[in-house]
């Protein structure tokens, strides 16, 4: 077996790999969306709730259709431009690729150097929501419910965020429990301030902080394979006309 067939045969593998997990994602999004409920009681977490939890699971599952659909038509694009020997699907499987990673590399930047401009974008967007919504939209109260007591965090900056908030103007200007360390007592302005919980976002970049190393490797696993493909795809894509004359 000639080296050009071994590593089409393994771009073909590979790519039937992403086609078939693409299609998996796809088709849980699917579900997921069209009957959350249903998805809900296999995993036996129904109760009280119930609502809100499958609102979350229908955006869980519109991000898995967008997930699934990309995979789908890489994996059709690297496994028959392979199989078929075509140029034109291998360069367009070179390219969305291509995109992909300096997209990546691009929001890693980003992050990394700008996390004030991120901050900055995210209160903008967020700090609104939190506002005008929060203890009157079951689904964003309970998101930020999770989200504050997982991450043991107060608002996306801090317990501020809250100020003349809809939730403290009906709750005599009592803040959320989770922004005090006491949840058996109301949650005062006052209270809130000597608590010093820090806000969701500066969490957020503690978490990625401890787990850098993880987080660091599962980045350049990906990035690794995504050179990988570009580079066998682009083996193949010029050495096609040259094995084409040689058979």
């Amino acid at each position: 077996m000639s080296c050009f067939t071994c590593i089409k045969v393994l771009m073909i593998l590979f790519n039937l790999a992403i086609f078939l997990a693409g299609g998996t994602l796809l088709g849980v999004g699917i579900w997921v969306s069209v009957d959350s409920n249903s998805f809900l009681k296999i995993f036996g977490t129904l109760g009280s709730g119930t609502d809100s939890i499958a609102s979350q699971f229908v955006n869980v599952g519109y991000f898995l259709i967008a997930i699934g659909a990309l995979l789908v038509i890489l994996g059709f694009l690297g496994c028959c431009g392979a199989q078929k020997e075509s140029k034109c699907l291998l360069i367009m499987f070179f390219s969305i690729v291509l995109i992909i990673f300096i997209a990546e590399i691009a929001g890693a930047v980003v992050a990394l150097v700008y996390s004030s401009v991120a901050e900055s974008f995210l209160t903008s967007v967020l700090t609104p929501v939190l506002k005008n919504e929060y203890g009157s939209n079951q689904a964003v109260t309970s998101s930020w419910n999770n989200t504050m007591n997982d991450l043991k965090c107060c608002g996306l900056t801090n317990y501020t965020d809250f100020n003349n908030s809809y939730y403290v103007k009906q709750n005599n200007g009592n803040y959320p429990p989770l922004c005090c360390n006491s949840t058996t007592t109301p949650c005062t302005l006052s209270a809130a301030a000597i608590s010093g919980i820090n806000g969701c976002f500066n969490q957020i970049l503690n978490l990625l902080k401890k787990n850098a190393a993880i987080v660091g490797g599962v980045a350049a696993g990906i990035a690794a394979l995504e050179l990988a493909a570009m580079v066998v795809s682009m083996y193949l894509y010029c050495k096609i006309d040259k094995h084409g004359s040689i058979q």
